[in-house]
């Protein structure tokens, strides 16, 4: 398996060589270092810990400090581990690059979606709303939310108003149709979550 932690960049079209625009999203693997290595002798299962971003030498505490000078790496500001069946491959230092991934791959890629703060039903969860004309009243409203005297409560998973947003997502499925090993880009088909400079992890699974 082969995995990368990159930045989301802008969203493009790739043509294929038929003539059909393909829409793309635009990853920067540039600055993705292997911080660690698990395995499954000293740690009891197989893994890779990846990291990505620059950080101020003022900004990295004694414990970070001395762990990325254990592990022979700059200080990254994003960690992430990876687990699979086999990390023999993969050493601390080794830099993730774009020609890891080949045209074609499947991929999937993880990241958190955008964060919309406080969000009505009908952004939230696409209600279809009240009445918008004939002195209807309850145009973007709650309403009825739960039966009376029997159950006398809400049910269980009702979907109400509430915070939007910034969860993890897995988008699969998503081919790699383009490749700059001299910027260190990666362009996969379709959209990823997160908003732009958003750090994702793009991995294929074979």
């Amino acid at each position: 398996m082969v995995a990368a932690l990159g930045r989301k960049g802008r969203m493009t079209q790739v043509y294929r060589e038929d003539g059909v625009a393909v829409p793309a999203t635009e990853i920067r693997l540039g600055g993705c270092v292997v911080v660690a290595r698990r395995s499954k002798d000293k740690h009891g299962y197989e893994a890779v810990q990846l990291g990505v971003g620059e950080i101020p030498a003022k900004q990295v505490r004694k414990p970070q400090a001395g762990y990325f000078k254990k592990a022979g790496v700059a200080p990254v500001r994003v960690l992430r581990e990876v687990r699979m069946a086999d990390a023999s491959a993969y050493a601390p230092g080794q830099a993730m690059r774009a020609e890891l991934f080949r045209l074609g791959d499947v991929v999937r890629v993880e990241g958190r979606t955008k964060g919309r703060g406080f969000a009505g039903g009908m952004k939230r969860w696409g209600w279809h709303g009240g009445p918008m004309t004939h002195g209807g009243m309850s145009k973007r409203r709650i309403g009825s939310v739960g039966s009376g005297t029997s159950p006398g409560r809400v049910h269980r998973g009702r979907t109400l108003p509430g915070h939007y947003g910034v969860e993890r997502v897995t988008v699969r499925n998503l081919r790699v149709v383009k490749i700059e090993p001299e910027r260190n880009v990666v362009y996969v088909s379709g959209a990823v979550p997160g908003h732009r400079d958003a750090v994702v992890l793009l991995r294929k699974d074979s």
